[in-house]
């Protein structure tokens, strides 16, 4: 029987054959470029560590000096040490109901409604094996996203050396400059607790008076993105606090020898 492509019939297994010919080749894509995806995905995780770290730059052998830094497992509510394969996925175990668990409205100041019982830090030594820097995941939600970044601190647990954002949908050019170097180069050397211990940094409306008794503890804001630069104070004070690392870090201060 001949074939009419002219008809209905006709055109709705064209159609059909078009659709499923792509389908084939978008699922064939997809599989055969997961690893490529996956290995990209690791590169430049390692890389924004590395710039947390202060050790990137271009041309650099990113896995060399990535294997220079220690990454350690913590769990969240003793602060101790803890083992843990080296596949551990810190958002996956969130979202497991014996891996993570659900936080309250009262703890729950960044807005990321789940936290993985256990979190991953990264410590930087130098050439001798002494350490230098201490790095912290850290995610919180901004204005339209939830924000994804490395919080780097010197050995005193206080300083802050660096933060970086690796991840967001903040609105391009508004909160979007949480990515922009000179505003993330105004955290260093800022301090996050204060005297008694009290978490105190916090990303200001404005611009920081450096003649204020307190702005060692402050960070510029963003022109146009309050409720982003609120998402980030909160984002910080939920991780360096009670609920965050706050237990590990107390830990640290104590005893300066668990970051060897």
């Amino acid at each position: 029987m001949a074939f009419n492509k002219d008809s209905v019939g006709g055109t709705l297994l064209v159609a059909f054959m078009v659709c499923l010919v792509c389908a084939v080749v978008v699922s064939t894509a997809a599989v055969t470029l997961r690893p490529t995806q996956e290995a990209n995905r690791i590169l430049d995780r390692q890389v924004n560590i590395l710039r947390a770290a202060g050790r990137y730059e271009p041309g650099v052998n990113v896995q060399e000096e990535f294997d220079k830094i220690a990454r350690r497992f913590v769990d969240i509510e003793t602060g101790e040490y803890v083992d843990m394969p080296d596949d551990y996925d810190q958002r996956r175990a969130a979202r497991d109901d014996q891996m993570g668990r659900r936080l309250s409205g009262d703890q729950d100041i960044a807005s990321i409604r789940r936290q993985a019982r256990v979190a991953e830090v990264y410590i930087v030594r130098n050439e001798a094996g002494e350490a230098e820097r201490l790095i912290l995941p850290m995610h919180g939600y901004g204005l339209w996203s939830t924000m994804y970044g490395f919080l780097s601190l010197e050995t005193d647990i206080n300083t802050i050396a660096g933060i970086v954002f690796y991840e967001h949908g903040e609105t391009p050019g508004l909160g979007g400059e949480i990515e922009n170097p000179r505003w993330r180069s105004l955290w260093e050397g800022k301090k996050l607790f204060d005297e008694d211990g009290d978490v105190a940094f916090q990303v200001i409306k404005g611009s920081v008076d450096s003649g204020t008794p307190d702005a060692e503890h402050k960070v510029d804001g963003l022109s146009g993105a309050t409720l982003t630069a609120n998402g980030v104070t909160n984002m910080v004070r939920f991780w360096v606090g009670a609920n965050g690392f706050g237990p590990y870090l107390e830990r640290l201060k104590n005893d300066s020898s668990l970051l060897n």
